[in-house]
């Protein structure tokens, strides 16, 4: 056998396995690479999911136990409407006259007038005419807006109309809600009422 062929083919053989190797190294080289570009791109997507996941959790908590919320809310507007909706204009008329004769205010006149509202309740507002002493007129403005055990009423507007002898004379505005079926209008109003129906 030739030496000197022997030598030339090992060399081609080793130059060969040179290149497979080199060719395997950088096929490895570009396989990691590519993997970890692969593996930084899906942490970044996992880490915006997740922080993604984190608002949405945070925009949800509040709603965590929503319909025993719910059931309470409507107890205690139920709650509410039974103890301070007036069932009838009667309630609403002994509330400002119990509450004018206890504060020592003589109610001279009051007006009333239907307006719409809220299935199952009517707005009432009232324009009454007070006098009395001046303190005395405070305590009923006070008592008036700040009971929290009876009929509830929302004062509109006060207007001082003038003093005679120590007493002073306000015309109030004041509004308060009826359940819807409360048919014992004021005669007065009911009058009125009807005549404004009639043709």
């Amino acid at each position: 056998m030739n030496k000197r062929g022997f030598f030339t083919k090992l060399n081609l053989h080793f130059l060969a396995m040179g290149l497979v190797l080199a060719g395997v190294i950088f096929i490895g080289v570009r396989f990691a690479m590519a993997w970890s570009a692969i593996r930084a791109a899906e942490s970044n997507e996992f880490t915006q999911e997740e922080v993604r996941y984190g608002v949405l959790q945070g925009q949800m908590k509040h709603l965590n136990g929503l319909p025993e919320k719910v059931e309470a809310a409507n107890a205690a507007a139920q709650k509410f409407y039974d103890a301070r909706v007036a069932p009838n204009y009667s309630t609403v008329i002994a509330e400002l006259d119990g509450t004018a004769e206890r504060d020592h205010v003589r109610l001279t006149r009051s007006a009333f007038a239907q307006a719409p509202a809220i299935p199952g309740l009517t707005e009432v507002r009232i324009d009454a005419g007070l006098s009395g002493p001046y303190t005395e007129m405070m305590h009923f403005i006070n008592d008036i807006e700040r009971d929290h055990n009876h009929v509830f009423f929302l004062i509109d507007g006060v207007t001082f109309t003038g003093q005679q002898g120590g007493l002073v004379n306000l015309r109030m505005r004041l509004t308060t809600y009826l359940r819807s079926n409360a048919a014992d209008m004021p005669q007065a109003q009911a009058n009125a009422a009807a005549n404004q129906e009639t043709p």
